[in-house]
């Protein structure tokens, strides 16, 4: 069994957690070691099963601890030659990466990470860093498989996203904003420029048009995340992305799981079953969402 735990989501820290008793993953590294080591141990999870780190872009809210878990903890550090050396001349990770811990990947390129069942492919991700990947990830084998994918940080959908999420069956879509609190709210003209822009970060209203047209019926869980703490509302967020599935029948809390990710606070400690077979075509549509 596969379980997902959301240790903390937004632009004051970004770690995720993919694991079986026997092997675990992390999904960026943006709050601190003992934090992480906390928030497994509360959750009957170990830290000492993690055979990797999955580092998606440069930025400090995903990779404050990742030298730390890389040079102390011995954990290999995976992310594209571009992020690495971004990771170099940020100075909010303070322990810099060896070639030691240091794992290069390329994007579209499946990799299993040595020792487990995960394989990983990543995918670009349109934002304002030196590069920023998102993951599709398999784990098992035969036809009993999960699929997950995680993208955040998300300046633009572009057809790899919407074609890398069609093949999951658990989501983690980035929700950053409601557009009117932006617009409405305290940010400087140029930064709500930068998060409207393309290198910038999907709206509610983005996130559920993605949701949306990308939806079929092997999705099991749904996860938003990155909620802006200034420009959004975890409620709003999820009764948009709510609507979007509603409107194709999709019964929520039954057909699937739509969750909020938090960005203070963990989240519950979610179980991915095996699909066993593979998941259909998305079917695309139109919907208003005005």
């Amino acid at each position: 069994m596969l379980k997902f735990l959301s240790l903390s989501s937004g632009s004051s820290g970004n770690c995720y957690y993919l694991g079986t008793d026997q092997h675990a993953i992390l999904i960026d590294a943006g709050i601190p070691v003992r934090t992480i080591q906390k928030v497994l141990r509360e959750n009957g999870l170990s830290f000492g099963k993690i055979m990797a780190l999955l580092v998606t872009h440069d930025h400090t809210d995903h990779i404050r601890s990742a030298g730390s878990l890389g040079e102390l903890y011995h954990i290999p550090v995976y992310t594209t030659k571009e992020v690495h050396q971004g990771m170099e001349h940020n100075y909010g990770m303070a322990k810099k990466l060896t070639n030691a811990s240091r794992r290069n990947i390329e994007r579209d390129t499946p990799f299993y990470i040595p020792g487990t069942q995960f394989r990983v492919t990543a995918f670009t991700v349109p934002h304002d860093s030196t590069d920023n990947v998102g993951y599709f990830i398999e784990y098992g084998d035969g036809n009993e498989v999960v699929r997950f994918c995680l993208a955040t940080d998300v300046g633009c959908v572009t057809a790899d996203i919407r074609h890398y999420l069609s093949l999951a069956d658990h989501l983690v879509v980035e929700s950053n904003h409601d557009i009117n609190m932006l617009m409405d709210g305290p940010y400087p003209a140029y930064l709500k420029k930068r998060v409207r822009g393309e290198g910038g970060h999907m709206s509610n209203k983005e996130c559920a048009e993605l949701i949306h047209d990308v939806w079929h019926p092997s999705i099991r869980h749904l996860f938003l995340c990155h909620l802006s703490a200034e420009n959004n509302d975890p409620d709003l967020a999820y009764r948009t992305a709510a609507r979007a599935l509603q409107s194709e029948g999709v019964r929520v809390g039954q057909d699937v799981v739509l969750s909020v990710l938090l960005r203070d606070s963990p989240s519950l400690v979610y179980d991915f079953d095996p699909q066993h077979n593979p998941p259909p075509p998305p079917i695309q549509l139109e919907i208003d969402f005005d």
